[in-house]
């Protein structure tokens, strides 16, 4: 590819990608963010509306004068992305549009994830079957994002906690050789992060805390409005802070991590174990159903009032307010959001948070920072598997 075909290339990418972020853009708004000439960004847009991409919108206001014509992607241009959310104990797919509209309800396989790289087969199949039957052609899918915890290099395709074959594959290029089509990783907390970044609570932002709380607890930072992964892209292993005072064994092999009295698989053993007591609770009888995650019933007593889990989920919001007090010290972000799976149960998170930042943060600093529930809720791994696609792929 000769350089200035390369280069008219990157920009194409560079108008879709902001058209995807922003929806709908005039053309100088285009030209000032793509850092590129009015006449040059025109051409490629007239580019990419001659080949379907880009459809004018109705004409923006303005106080005198031409108006400026605006641009959207186009909602008939057949071209799809995979996102892929996996946690410690479920998988969920969802096929979406490029204007973010589901193509496919999600789906769900219950994949406790484990050192065993025999789980790569397992993943690759159930996604092979869900694409299948959405029969969208392969040449029309972008891309498949995959949004996962542990070490990953997003760079090598590898997942060095998980789906970890030995050398003998990387995930992604065995989910590539399986499904057909270019796939991209990530750890869960940064895509979370990216996701209020492009369309949630952090969109704007400059200094942002993303805390992912599922069954662990993660988080992700933006920093100059740009996620920020640390030298080797480790950044943000928040629930590995040792503040807990328990000589309880964490799965880093570690003692006194923060995970060990926060994660919502530490809860639910907390509740069971009071529980066994004779403690009553409404989760006596909702643990008995097993077609729901025990963590996510857990949750709706929480939701529902109940006082077990009331005050255990209490007890760890104290605790993670306290490792948040810490990093707003460091940081002095201008907004925490409290994401992932345990959003749901913001009302009941977010008075122990506030408490123990108030407590243990300089005064100056912790009226300085604000703290709300994400409006993405779970759908934001989701979200930010979609963007992760759209960030590396090749749109032919």
């Amino acid at each position: 590819m000769t350089a200035p075909v390369e280069k008219n290339h990157r920009l194409r990418k560079e108008v879709i990608k902001h058209l995807y972020f922003s929806k709908v853009l005039t053309l100088t708004d285009l030209s000032t963010l793509t850092h590129k000439s009015l006449p040059l960004v025109t051409s490629t847009v007239n580019d990419l509306v001659n080949e379907g991409y880009v459809v004018e919108s109705e004409e923006a206001r303005s106080t005198g004068g031409r108006k400026a014509a605006m641009y959207l992607l186009n909602k008939e241009k057949q071209r799809y992305i995979v996102a892929v959310a996996t946690d410690q104990m479920v998988t969920r797919v969802q096929i979406y549009d490029l204007l973010n509209h589901s193509k496919m309800d999600v789906e769900q396989l219950e994949l406790p994830l484990t050192h065993d790289s025999g789980q790569m087969a397992s993943l690759a199949g159930f996604l092979k079957d869900y694409i299948s039957r959405s029969g969208i052609p392969a040449a029309q899918i972008l891309g498949v994002g995959v949004g996962m915890p542990g070490f990953i290099s997003s760079k090598l395709g590898i997942n060095y906690t998980f789906f970890n074959d030995k050398g003998n594959h990387t995930l992604v290029g065995y989910l590539s050789k399986e499904l057909g089509l270019p796939v991209f990783i990530d750890n869960d907390s940064s895509l979370i992060a990216l996701a209020e970044l492009r369309f949630g609570l952090g969109k704007g932002r400059q200094e942002v805390l993303v805390v992912n709380m599922n069954w662990g607890v993660g988080l992700g930072m933006i920093i100059n409005s740009k996620l920020f992964r640390g030298h080797t892209g480790y950044a943000g292993e928040f629930s590995h802070i040792p503040l807990s005072q328990t000589n309880k064994l964490c799965s880093c092999g570690k003692r006194g991590c923060l995970e060990v009295e926060t994660s919502l698989s530490v809860l639910v053993e907390r509740a069971k174990a009071e529980l066994d007591k004779g403690v009553s609770s409404r989760l006596t009888q909702l643990f008995e159903d097993t077609t729901k995650l025990e963590g996510d019933h857990f949750l709706e007593a929480a939701n529902a009032g109940d006082p077990l889990a009331v005050s255990i989920l209490s007890d760890a919001a104290f605790l993670i307010g306290k490792g948040l007090a810490t990093l707003i010290h460091i940081i002095n972000p201008e907004l925490i959001v409290i994401g992932g799976r345990g959003a749901v149960a913001g009302r009941i998170l977010m008075a122990p948070i506030q408490h123990a930042i108030n407590e243990f943060c300089i005064p100056r600093m912790a009226e300085q920072t604000t703290i709300k529930v994400s409006d993405l809720k779970n759908e934001s791994q989701l979200l930010g598997a979609a963007i992760l696609v759209v960030e590396n792929c090749q749109f032919n």
